[in-house]
């Protein structure tokens, strides 16, 4: 079976319910990093102080024929379809192994 990954980087406390559901659309599990962009000039004055955006990275493993759901969700709940909310892509995995529920995606 071939793996996908499926990764989403959004605003900051958006990640648990993004998640949740992606999980009620088919993923097993996710993982969630914390990060800043770079991309754009995202350091804000206030107060003479500087504040940087926040971002969750999402990581989710699926198999490539189930995916698509998954996918969608995260971009019905992100609202990913706006700009200046988030980002999401796929590319498949060529090799994996240590996950605890490997058999399942192999299978």
């Amino acid at each position: 079976m071939e793996v996908k990954c499926i990764v989403a980087i959004v605003e900051r406390g958006k990640a648990d319910a993004i998640v949740e559901k992606a999980k009620k659309a088919g993923a097993d599990g996710a993982t969630i990093l914390y990060g800043r962009g770079t991309g754009q000039p995202e350091a804000m004055r206030f107060f003479n102080l500087h504040i940087e955006a926040s971002k969750e990275v999402i990581i989710i493993l699926s198999d490539t024929d189930k995916y698509k759901p998954i996918y969608d969700a995260i971009i019905e709940e992100g609202n990913l379809h706006e700009p200046g909310t988030g980002i999401i892509f796929t590319f498949p995995v060529s090799e994996l192994e240590g996950l605890l529920h490997r058999n399942k995606l192999k299978s």
